[in-house]
């Protein structure tokens, strides 16, 4: 096998510590959230975070034409796994999400979100044209779309059908779309909430609305993650209560935060000043892909960098949002910080992709070196 020196050369190390930074404070956080009779949890995020590493490290070196090539596989791959949890995945929460593989699970609708990505830049890789698109040009994009977000809807997983298709409108929207296509989208979205409500949405995810609207209609029930994260949010002040010291962690008044709340233990305990600097992180490799995307050397990974990007925008707005309150709880998690593996080492690989993209924009030198494999 044969390994360019300037592709190590143009390794970008900068973002990829960033990335094990922002891991680093969530595990920090994970360990408080677990203390001292979750231990295992964090543990075993500890082993995710490791296997998520090696797996951005190796796809950064993969060539993304590769992965072009292979987008259709991925994207077939990723749809038998979501018909799989459909029928021997196991349910939790509500939720048929997971599929069992030992004492591990795996949620294959995390890894839909890159096949969804994939698929598109390929699409518009190989139908560019310059002027926007109409309806009519968007009909297997959202045909690509809608299969997996069927398919999730039916776990159901509203949380994540809606970021799939906030990641791919990002998308579709940055390669425009014709005027009065977009009039007659915007009308389509609007008239979505009443049948939606009457027919698609179960009780729980109702109460949740409502809720939200106003978080002491069910102050006991479906109020109470929010209720209490805000009170963690608040009560951390500036500096916070210190490592271990947030009394709303714990005593275990969020359910939920060792998951979807975890930024809340941030807030506690490091307070405005830790949370600033965290969401700091998140902005630093936001930008960074943007960068990149508006670097790339051609359509299919100028997209697929602005596809990542927009996943890691959606989970932090989103998740933050739904912290502070200012936003309905839709259980997102937040990428590379609340526990999960599945969501961990989907990120993970996403920023290894956009890193692979980053370090093949330049003409590569004829500086090779072999690498031998002993057998």
């Amino acid at each position: 096998m044969m390994l360019d020196r300037r592709l190590i050369k143009n390794f970008p190390y900068i973002p990829f510590l960033i990335t094990l930074s922002i891991c680093t404070i969530g595990l920090v956080n994970l360990y408080s959230a677990c203390y001292p009779n979750e231990l295992i949890v964090f543990k075993k995020q500890v082993m995710w975070v490791a296997i998520g590493t090696i797996g951005m490290i190796v796809m950064s070196s993969i060539d993304y034409k590769i992965i072009k090539r292979y987008t259709t596989h991925i994207y077939l791959v990723s749809t038998l796994m979501l018909i799989l949890v459909l029928i021997l995945g196991k349910e939790i929460s509500g939720s048929k999400s997971w599929l069992s593989l030992g004492r591990l699970s795996l949620q294959p609708s995390e890894f839909a979100k890159l096949s969804v990505i994939l698929v598109i830049a390929r699409f518009y890789e190989y139908g560019f044209q310059k002027e926007p698109y109409g309806l009519s040009d968007l009909v297997k994009p959202f045909i690509f779309i809608a299969i997996p977000a069927s398919l999730i809807m039916l776990q159901p997983d509203l949380g994540t059908v809606l970021m799939i298709l906030a990641i791919a409108g990002s998308m579709i929207l940055f390669m425009g779309i014709r005027t009065k296509s977009l009039v007659i989208l915007a009308l389509f979205l609007l008239g979505l909430p009443y049948p939606s409500w009457k027919f698609f949405l179960k009780d729980y995810q109702k109460e949740r609305i409502k809720t939200f609207l106003n978080p002491y209609h069910d102050p006991l029930g479906a109020g109470y993650n929010s209720i209490q994260s805000q009170i963690a949010v608040g009560s951390g002040k500036l500096w916070g209560k210190s490592f271990k010291k947030g009394s709303q962690t714990q005593l275990r008044f969020i359910p939920a935060q060792k998951t979807d709340f975890l930024f809340s233990v941030l807030a506690e305990e490091w307070g405005f000043i830790g949370g600033f600097f965290t969401l700091l992180l998140y902005f630093l490799i936001i930008m960074w892909i943007l960068d990149t995307s508006s670097r790339a050397k051609d359509i299919f990974s100028s997209l697929v960098s602005l596809g990542i990007a927009s996943m890691f925008f959606w989970h932090t707005f989103i998740n933050v949002g739904m912290v502070i309150g200012i936003l309905p709880v839709m259980g997102i998690p937040l990428l590379l910080f609340s526990y999960g593996g599945s969501s961990l080492i989907t990120s993970m690989l996403g920023i290894g992709l956009v890193l692979g993209i980053r370090m093949r924009k330049l003409p590569v030198l004829n500086e090779e070196m072999e690498i031998k494999c002993i057998s």
